[in-house]
């Protein structure tokens, strides 16, 4: 039975539009600033729904039926241009700015919504043990008025970044850097319960922690390091992916996420808020993954260059492009199969 309501696919569209296009905004207005020559500014990919043409500078305006990316198209982007306002006969350090806006834009989207979110809350979650779970674990190594600052040696400054760093880390024994009494002790070997999932196996935190108040200073705070641990997360995700620590079953594409913006927006608001921060903040960070045919691909052959002082052969980047972007549709095809076999 497929459990995905139809409601959410219409929601979902609007997120990914609203997404994608403020990632091909980052490009455009980017390119705009710059004086590069724009030829069209499409959100989706396939066939053209609607598109207009500026009579002004002749840039063409279109919204195509596959809501799955978007594009600038720039003259002088692929090839050489005689065009002296081309993508290509730019500086280096113009382009850069340029290729690395769309996921500036996007992880900056993520870090005004979080702030928005956290702003809205009325509890927040401190790093300081205020209880224990019955049949707790850790108990035998933390007290109750314990303050967590480290796990490992990753510093935690909030509750929400000490769960995670639990929750990621702690399948085994962790050392804890604590204050205790005015005094900062590290406790080695702190064990947790795990719990597995999917495959994965995942630390689980055995106590609660106390609130603090949400004074204008505790709401920047929290705000400002729950962004940095959401984009930390979306990073361990990465590595742990490529270092097999969990297999591509743990891997979504549009349908896993339209699923997931689904549940979200059945349980409330904040849930809902949450996702569209995590799912923005990863179209950022993936794309600048130095992967051929991501914004992050190209950003390497941009500091080759930068460093070489003179340009790669075309004919090489785009080959090169070609086989990224050929890996990048198979993966998409095979994700999403997973992800529909997934939903029945």
């Amino acid at each position: 039975m497929i459990s995905i309501g139809f409601w959410y696919i219409p929601l979902a569209l609007l997120v990914f539009g609203c997404l994608i296009f403020i990632h091909e905004f980052g490009h455009f207005i980017s390119a705009r600033i710059f004086g590069v020559t724009i030829k069209e500014f499409s959100i989706g990919m396939g066939p053209k729904i609607i598109s207009r043409t500026s009579k002004k500078n002749g840039t063409a305006y279109s919204l195509r039926l596959l809501p799955i990316g978007g594009y600038v198209s720039m003259e002088g982007e692929d090839e050489a241009s005689d065009d002296v306002n081309a993508f290509s006969n730019k500086a280096v350090w113009k382009r850069i700015i340029i290729t690395v806006a769309g996921a500036a834009m996007n992880i900056l989207l993520g870090i005004v919504l979080m702030f928005i979110m956290v702003f809205a809350t009325k509890s927040l979650a401190s790093n300081t043990v205020a209880e224990f779970k019955e049949n707790s674990v850790s108990s035998s190594a933390l007290m109750v008025g314990d303050q967590i600052v480290k796990v490992e040696n990753v510093t935690v400054n909030t509750g929400n970044e000490l769960v995670y760093e639990i929750m990621h880390k702690g399948a085994k024994p962790l050392d804890l850097t604590v204050i205790r009494d005015g005094e900062k002790i590290i406790i080695e070997d702190v064990v947790f319960g795990s719990e597995t999932e999917a495959g994965y196996t995942f630390g689980t935190v055995d106590f609660y922690v106390y609130s603090e108040n949400p004074t204008f200073p505790n709401l920047l705070k929290h705000a400002f390091f729950r962004s940095i641990s959401t984009v930390k997360m979306i990073w361990d995700s990465v590595i742990d992916l490529v270092t097999g620590k969990y297999g591509i079953e743990a891997v979504s594409g549009p349908v896993g996420a339209t699923t997931a913006i689904g549940d979200a927006a059945s349980q409330g608001g904040a849930n809902f808020f949450y996702i569209i921060v995590v799912i923005t903040m990863n179209l950022g960070v993936m794309n600048l993954l130095p992967f051929p045919a991501l914004d992050g691909g190209r950003l390497i052959f941009l500091l080759i260059e930068l460093i070489r002082r003179k340009p790669m052969k075309p004919e090489i980047e785009g080959y090169i492009n070609f086989a990224g972007l050929i890996i990048l549709f198979a993966l998409m095809i095979l994700i999403t199969f997973k992800d529909i076999i997934g939903l029945v």
